[in-house]
């Protein structure tokens, strides 16, 4: 640290003469033993008072010196010298923050906040390197109030031999001890850097050389308690608008996801990055009625308040479309009509999917999204990426549907990009990974989410928003398999097929052990929706009836695409009340289009809750 310039426009500070005519030579800064030489100065001023100013020269200019303004400027100095660091000099604002050091003795042990500080080891780094080192904002408890604290930022200085600063404060620090001078050693200032100049010229006495021009350090420090102030204030408002932001995406998540009678799920969002921008990633499970579920994933480019907005109409609509119980690709149609109305410059994927229990299997539609992945209970892992058509709000594409089966025991995983997309890396090589992690361990939903966010390096500082819904369709053992039951008749469409309907539900509810009155508004159900298909249907048609461990559902299907709808038949009408009755005696019906272009119309009723022994 070159102080020359700066201590030599101090006032009070020592001025270089110019070397005189008559050949007699300036005083260098240093003589040959090594000790610093300190510049000649002005002669003295005369016994009756000051030396006259100079013109423009301010009155007091020579009652300074650089002890003085050390001594009083506000930021934190302390001198040490040495390889050991001795206290040379320390001014009145360290000792007001660290109290009194002791001048002379070593800094590790009379200035034990340089070690607590990690200052010692940038300060040894200073006298090998001969360069400055910097440590910003730290800690320090006042010694006077400990339970106050401030913060500084330190700068630690090579101090070199003859530099006109580091010669007044050798002569300056008058605290530290003696060393008599002898006949092959100059007199050199006590104290302070004096005793390195002692220390070099006795090692140079016994031939070992001495080839560094740092003589000591210079610890300097400001404090920069107000501006971490601001900074932790600026934090502490970023974290609460983060957490803000983190609640509304939350808020506009499913709060507690529906739980089917047939399958397994679990789901998990981990926010991206360390900015308070909302993003646009989302998920649903809805159970559509007659034992099916709709399984739902989506993708929002872009973050902030707008992404936000667009997921949450996109996933409010999924919700509305679903309670038609349209085919996975009709959903899609719809929803992409939406997207463009309520923003064309948005960008959103979506994969829509439905489980069901009849025939364990998947339909499923995507419009621009990643595919879903299926486990299969030995661990092979199929991707469903066969009817991925482009993302919703482009208008014109007719979307498709396709299937996979969902075998007992198997997993299947929806996701979006931020779980295995990465900056400067193939999308293919986070699928495969993917893939790799899916088919390792199996085990319940909720476990597999959490492992895929560990063996994708997922964490809370990942650029990018990660959602994934995870679902199992269970391997029921000999008690689960007693409490789903399924039982079906072919309805051939004669006048005894009503009466034979009944008589085969009211058997079949029977043997499950169901009570009386159950039995018999079940018996009612199969009744109205029999005839209801006789007389409205066409053949083939067929009686289905499943029982889970939380309903028991009633479901008849035939060759004709007409859905019928609920009415109110007048006094005189002969007809028109059997799905009023259903409707009134169920706790749940509907009806849907099937792929083979017929219809079902399906009812449910609650079974009471098993208790727990």
């Amino acid at each position: 640290m070159n102080l020359t310039r700066w201590s030599a426009r101090l006032p009070g500070a020592q001025r270089r003469t110019a070397p005189q005519q008559t050949g007699e030579r300036s005083p260098g800064p240093a003589d040959a033993s090594g000790a610093a030489a300190v510049p000649q100065a002005r002669p003295g001023p005369p016994a009756d008072g000051p030396p006259p100013a100079e013109p423009g020269e301010p009155p007091g200019r020579h009652e300074l010196s650089v002890h003085d303004v050390l001594a009083h400027v506000p930021a934190l100095v302390a001198v040490t010298y040495g390889p050991n660091h001795h206290v040379g000099y320390v001014n009145h604002a360290y000792v007001e923050v660290f109290g009194h050091r002791t001048a002379g003795t070593p800094a590790r042990d009379t200035m034990p906040e340089l070690a607590e500080l990690g200052l010692l080891p940038l300060m040894d780094q200073v006298l090998r390197s001969g360069r400055p080192r910097t440590v910003k904002a730290r800690r320090v408890v006042l010694s006077t109030a400990p339970e106050r604290h401030r913060y500084y930022s330190f700068v630690c200085a090579p101090i070199r031999a003859g530099e006109p600063l580091g010669a007044q404060l050798s002569a300056l620090a008058t605290d530290g001890p003696e060393h008599p001078a002898t006949s092959d050693t100059p007199p050199t200032p006590a104290g302070g850097l004096g005793m390195l100049a002692t220390l070099r010229r006795t090692a140079a006495a016994a031939g070992t050389p001495d080839t560094t021009e740092v003589t000591g350090v210079l610890v300097f420090a400001a404090e920069v308690t107000d501006q971490m102030q601001v900074a932790e204030r600026l934090r502490e408002s970023e974290r609460r608008h983060r957490e803000a932001a983190v609640t509304l995406q939350r808020s506009l998540l499913p709060q507690k996801l529906e739980q089917p009678d047939d399958l397994r799920v679990a789901a998990t969002y981990q926010p991206g990055g360390a900015d308070a921008a909302v993003g646009g990633d989302w998920y649903d499970v809805i159970t559509l009625g007659g034992g099916r579920t709709a399984l739902v994933i989506g993708d929002v480019m872009g973050r902030g308040m707008r992404a936000a907005a667009v997921m949450g109409q996109l996933r409010t609509a999924v919700r509305a479309y679903a309670r038609l119980d349209l085919p996975p690709h009709e959903v899609l149609q719809l929803l992409d009509g939406l997207a463009m109305e309520i923003d064309a410059t948005q960008i959103a994927t979506c994969v829509y999917a439905v489980f069901d229990p009849n025939d364990n299997c998947i339909t499923y539609s995507s419009a621009g999204h990643l595919p879903l992945m299926i486990r299969e209970p030995d661990g092979t892992v199929t991707r469903a990426d066969a009817q991925c058509g482009p993302p919703l709000g482009t208008g014109g594409w007719l979307h498709t549907s396709g299937s996979v089966p969902l075998n007992p025991g198997a997993t299947g995983v929806l996701y979006t990009d931020g779980l295995v997309e990465r900056r400067g890396e193939d999308i293919d090589v986070g699928l495969d990974t993917l893939d790799r992690t899916l088919g390792g361990p199996a085990g319940p939903p909720e476990v597999l989410c959490a492992r895929l966010l560990r063996a994708m390096g997922v964490t809370p500082e990942h650029d990018d928003d990660v959602a994934v819904l995870a679902f199992q369709l269970p391997q029921r053992d000999e008690h689960t398999a007693d409490l789903f039951r399924v039982a079906s008749l072919d309805l051939l469409g004669t006048p005894q097929t009503a009466a034979r309907a009944r008589a085969f539900t009211s058997g079949v509810l029977s043997s499950w052990r169901l009570s009386d009155e159950l039995r018999d508004l079940g018996v009612l159900a199969v009744s109205e929706l029999v005839s209801n298909s006789l007389t409205h249907g066409i053949p083939p048609m067929r009686l289905r009836i499943r029982r889970t461990d939380r309903r028991l559902i009633i479901e008849v299907t035939d060759a004709d695409d007409h859905l019928p709808r609920r009415r109110r038949a007048a006094v005189v009408d002969e007809s028109g009340r059997g799905i009023a009755i259903v409707a009134t005696i169920a706790s749940g019906w509907g009806t849907r289009r099937t792929p083979d272009g017929g219809k079902a119309v399906w009812c449910e009723f609650l079974l009471p809750v098993r208790r727990a022994h």
